[in-house]
């Protein structure tokens, strides 16, 4: 079944491509976890997620997506729908999508019904990406989804799958138990006696750590999005997967791929280092059964200093697939990432305790590859270029 896709947005582009701006190889977007600091709140992630969308929108970030965690303290984005609609309401322009909703743990028309409502409230500018795993450990997992048979429920990604593309076009055919259901927000309501409801729905991109979504995607002509960040090894074996898998579609005419990739970039090295030991600390904490929110830099360096050779070991292992050090270190990576990959995008996201970090960090990447300043960057996206 095809995805069908009004080839405008609300700036006129590609709703699945992007366009390089400034020296950037490829287009740059953001992935923000929403991660919860020792000493802070939720709230205080919750703001600092706005303030991140406010400056990936005004320095000329393609999009910016949230993904969705479960029964993690250290990670406040429970909720993907809830913190889009928040972060639309604090932008006018940037892409906003889930990286990603995961369909397993949700029943198809309340996924239809949740973004062709972010749709409303943002047209042309939302993306729903799809992940086939829980986002959260067995027992969570079978708690969302009230069975204590988790991963039966992710065998069913495909059909789960087909059945939601089917409530956001409104498509199910004649005779189908869901055919008189629909997805509202949706393309009934441009359908009915005087209905003016426009038909564009968000597209649809699957996410993927292996290579089981790489050939889903490929063979639906599908975008594809892979979490290079928290799985290298598997990088470049499920992009050539993908691409080899490809069939054009409505949505494509070719592959289109986009990689996240950690990246934090400080005015110098040592400090950049300093701030991603919080996010390589917390994550040998999540892996070794122990979650929590995420260390200062203090917490880290103290840590650091009694670690074992295990702990070493995967601190080692995780760093090698950070991308950190100065603006022009930063730079040098990503450039080196995305032709080593061929990737056709890349979304960063930048793993500290504070946003204040964080916040530098993507201004400091801005500025390395050129991307236009606060002013130019919002006249282009809104078409003024303020000359007459």
């Amino acid at each position: 079944m095809d995805q069908v896709n009004d080839p405008g947005t609300a700036n006129g582009t590609d709703p699945v491509r992007g366009t390089a701006r400034g020296r950037a190889p490829v287009p740059l977007s953001v992935l923000d976890l929403v991660t919860v600091g020792a000493g802070r709140t939720a709230s205080d992630a919750l703001r600092t997620s706005v303030e991140i969308a406010r400056l990936a929108e005004s320095r000329g970030y393609h999009r910016l997506w949230v993904a969705e965690h479960h029964s993690m303290p250290g990670v406040a984005s429970s909720s993907p729908a809830v913190i889009l609609a928040h972060l639309a309401a604090h932008t006018s322009a940037i892409r906003l999508g889930s990286g990603g909703v995961m369909l397993p743990n949700h029943a198809p028309l309340v996924i239809a019904e949740q973004f062709g409502t972010l749709e409303a409230l943002a047209p042309g500018r939302v993306d729903l990406g799809l992940g086939r795993a829980p986002g959260t450990d067995g027992a969570t997992a079978a708690a969302l989804r009230r069975t204590d048979r988790p991963h039966e429920a992710a065998d069913e990604f495909p059909r789960q799958l087909a059945e939601l593309i089917r409530f956001l076009d409104d498509d199910f055919p004649d005779g189908h138990p869901y055919a008189r259901i629909h997805a509202v927000p949706g393309p009934v309501q441009g359908s009915v006696p005087g209905g003016v409801q426009s038909a564009n729905r968000p597209p649809v991109w699957l996410l993927g750590s292996s290579g089981f979504s790489a050939r889903l995607a490929g063979s639906l002509g599908l975008p594809f999005a892979f979490a290079h960040h928290f799985s290298a090894a598997n990088t470049l074996p499920a992009l050539e997967l993908y691409r080899s898998s490809f069939r054009p579609s409505a949505v494509l005419a070719e592959p289109y791929a986009l990689i996240g990739v950690s990246a934090l970039a400080a005015e110098d090295e040592g400090e950049a280092r300093r701030q991603v030991m919080t996010g390589a600390l917390s994550m040998l904490r999540l892996r070794t059964g122990r979650p929590g929110l995420v260390p200062t830099p203090e917490e880290a360096e103290e840590y650091e200093r009694g670690m074992g050779e295990l702990e070493r070991d995967f601190v080692r292992d995780w760093l090698s697939n950070v991308v950190y050090g100065t603006p022009g270190q930063v730079r040098d990576g990503l450039d080196a990432l995305a032709k080593r990959t061929g990737a056709d995008e890349l979304m960063i996201t930048s793993q500290s305790h504070g946003g204040e970090a964080r916040l530098r960090s993507y201004g400091l990447i801005a500025d390395a590859y050129g991307l236009p300043s606060d002013t130019s960057s919002r006249l282009m996206r809104s078409g003024d270029t303020g000359l007459e």
